[in-house]
């Protein structure tokens, strides 16, 4: 796998490739975006707003899906305590 050296850091193409699609995804969002309480994006304070405000709903929005299929809360099943010993059953 090729790598990229950018300030002294080093990734490589897979990072590069998901950079790339999340700054033209936020490109083509920035079109239409609204922060929360309805302005548009002016600049760099509303933009700092904006990424914040979408970083809060990405979290928020994994943190639901965690507790709702379970074990994202800290909270590992522990296979021991279930009955299940690994074996088929015969």
């Amino acid at each position: 796998m090729r790598n990229v050296v950018r300030r002294g850091e080093v990734r490589n193409t897979n990072e590069k490739q998901i950079a790339l699609s999340v700054l033209e995804g936020l490109r083509a969002d920035l079109m239409y975006a609204h922060l929360k309480n309805g302005s548009r994006i002016l600049d760099v304070a509303d933009l700092r707003q904006y990424i914040y405000e979408m970083m809060s709903g990405i979290r928020t929005n994994a943190l639901e899906m965690s507790d709702l299929y379970g074990n994202g809360n800290g909270h590992a099943q522990d296979i021991s305590q279930t009955g299940h010993n690994g074996k088929a059953h015969s």
